[in-house]
């Protein structure tokens, strides 16, 4: 058996680059992050050949003194910590010494470095982890670093890189990150000479949005920042409606460290349910504050991945959060100033809403009939869900404070959606002062008939009962007896009769009305089935507002078409509805094209 021997230094630097420098954009990650732990406030990244041939990261931050210079290349040499107590309350991105003797073991290496007490700078350079020269140089305060042919000296590494382009668009990515999460440097990407982006010094992360990923992205998110005790959300949420067909705008950030955390997507994906279609993702760009003890950034060597230390209270503060701004979204639809035609009120002299004599004659012709009760049962026939007898407070109503109608037919007036036509079906095309609308009828409808059941089920009446004409039994195994037994106080909150007739045996006598008698039982034999797959852990109310979609979206769906006049106040109650962006399943419900976009498809003004 060979005999145990302690590896050389330049070994070991070589064994810990394999985990630290995985490829080169992990080295341009932590150069970066040790120009912004050096209070720069200009980073310019410059790479060739997907960075395995030249990478250059420089920074105007606090230099090194020479004798500092040659310690950070010694491993495990670091100044953000000294005691192991100190791993509990990190604040900085690097702080294990590992980056650059790592870095500097697998490459041509040169740093330049002066802080601003010194007239003359230092530069090293260092070869596959071997020293070359030490000696002065000139160049302004700061830390400038050069990393060449990258693993130049463990040829079996660098066969494994990927292609130019996927390394070129892994740094691109990278950063975009860290330039996302500090406006307030200023940030500056180079690929061999040529500028990728140059983002100045900006006041927010909505406008640094704008700056590097562009308008398109930036005018779909809208901002959110919620306290609550010792945990800050703050960031760019996706408008309710839009999604993506992969992850890769869901970025996240604890502390203004851009990680990945399953925690975090698994929140953001819960409070967009019924905002996002199934199988699609919400953009989101969120950054989270806490305290530095709550969480811990040592568990992966690269430091991508985070452990909190309450995940719960973390994944429910997410929830919460982002659910309650999705509902403050959805409560409004923007209607621009440049929709309302002014006039000068002959008393007061002040300007006031022109009214239109058009929809004067839309509004008499409709007087009869209160649109803001009004039911989808006086909208469609055969339809099922009757009007609520007192008024609601509806987030949407089809006049607008300035007294004009939201949705009209052809002859309406501009301030307003005009209906054109019907095409492909359920698809209606509305005429908008800013452009075209596309109008799904059927997601519309199943939107609407699914909030007037939430409506129902969220009544305090929403106990109330009707009686099968046969009462039912129901037999059970002991697992799935335990289980209804945790849940029949919810269970008959939410409106089910339910009483032990033996052991293992039930009756049903009744069922919430919002449920279709001959399917309760079938209702609590798959909500026993899912309980047991959840290890009896089952929301009942939460099981309960999945059946809402299911028959929101199910159980119309035999129906014909809609007529013009169907469609019209289809899109009125549509407007009223809590979430008017989606349908129960995520999936839009309308889409504008604007004026804008077509004048450029054009190429001239419309």
């Amino acid at each position: 058996m060979p005999q145990i021997r302690i590896l050389t230094d330049r070994v070991a630097n070589q064994i810990a680059a394999g985990e630290v420098v995985q490829r080169p954009a992990a080295v341009a990650k932590e150069l970066i992050e040790n120009s912004i732990d050096a209070g720069a406030t200009r980073i310019e990244i410059e790479f060739r050949n997907g960075g395995k041939s030249y990478l250059r990261i420089e920074d105007d931050g606090r230099g090194m003194e020479p004798d500092q210079a040659l310690l950070s290349l010694e491993r495990h040499a670091t100044s953000k910590i000294r005691k192991a107590s100190d791993l509990n309350e990190i604040q900085t991105f690097g702080f294990r010494g590992e980056a650059l003797p790592s870095i500097s073991s697998v490459s041509r290496f040169v740093l330049r470095t002066r802080p601003s007490s010194m007239q003359e700078g230092s530069e090293i350079f260092m070869n596959g982890g071997k020293m070359i020269h030490v000696k002065e140089c000139g160049m302004p305060p700061g830390t400038r670093i050069e990393v060449s042919h990258l693993f130049n000296s463990v040829p079996g590494r660098r066969k494994f890189l990927k292609t130019e382009a996927t390394e070129s668009t892994h740094i691109i990515h990278l950063s975009k990150l860290y330039a996302l999460a500090h406006p307030q440097i200023e940030f500056t990407l180079l690929e061999g000479g040529r500028t990728i982006f140059r983002s100045p010094v900006c006041k927010d992360s909505h406008e640094r949005v704008r700056e590097i990923f562009g308008r398109n992205l930036a005018e779909v998110l809208a901002p959110i920042s919620i306290q609550k005790n010792d945990l800050m959300l703050e960031g760019l949420v996706g408008k309710p409606g839009q999604s993506r067909s992969t992850r890769k705008e869901m970025i996240f950030f604890v502390n203004r460290r851009p990680v990945e955390s399953k925690t975090m997507t698994y929140a953001v994906l819960e409070a967009y349910h019924t905002y996002a279609p199934k199988g699609r993702f919400p953009p989101a760009i969120l950054f989270l504050e806490m305290d530095p003890e709550q969480v811990d950034v040592n568990v992966h060597p690269a430091k991508r991945e985070i452990r909190f230390r309450d995940e719960s209270k973390v994944r429910t503060f997410l929830m919460e959060s982002l659910l309650n701004r999705n509902k403050e979204l959805s409560s409004r639809i923007e209607f621009s100033a440049a929709q309302i035609n002014l006039e000068k009120d002959g008393d007061s002299g002040r300007l006031v809403p022109k009214i239109d004599p058009t929809v004067m004659d839309i509004f008499k012709k409709e007087m009869g009939q209160d649109s803001k009760s009004a039911p989808i049962l006086d909208l469609f026939s055969g339809g099922e869900i009757e009007a609520n007898q007192k008024e609601k407070e509806k987030p949407f109503s089809n006049e607008s404070q300035n007294g004009l109608k939201r949705v009209g037919p052809r002859d309406a007036s501009t301030g307003i959606w005009r209906f054109l036509d019907q095409s492909h079906g359920d698809l209606a095309i509305f005429s908008t002062p800013d452009g075209v609308l596309f109008f799904h009828s059927r997601a519309a409808y199943d939107r609407v008939l699914y909030e007037q059941l939430e409506d129902a089920f969220q009544d305090s009446n929403k106990s109330d009962s009707q009686a099968l004409l046969f009462p039912e039994s129901l037999e059970l195994d002991g697992i799935d007896q335990k289980n209804l037994v945790d849940s029949l106080e919810h269970l008959r909150s939410v409106g089910f009769k339910l009483e032990e007739f033996g052991r293992n045996f039930f009756r049903v006598e009744g069922c919430p009305q919002w449920v279709d008698p001959e399917k309760a039982i079938q209702f609590l034999k798959d909500f026993l089935e899912i309980a047991r797959e959840s290890g009896g852990t089952m929301n009942p109310e939460k099981f309960c507002k999945e059946v809402l979609v299911h028959r929101a979206t199910h159980d119309q769906s035999n129906r014909k078409g809609f007529s013009d006049q169907e469609i019209i106040r289809l899109a009125e109650q549509l407007l009223r509805c809590r979430n008017p962006f989606s349908c129960p399943k995520g999936k839009p419900t309308f889409y504008e094209i604007p004026k804008r976009e077509m004048e450029e498809r054009f190429k001239r003004n419309l």
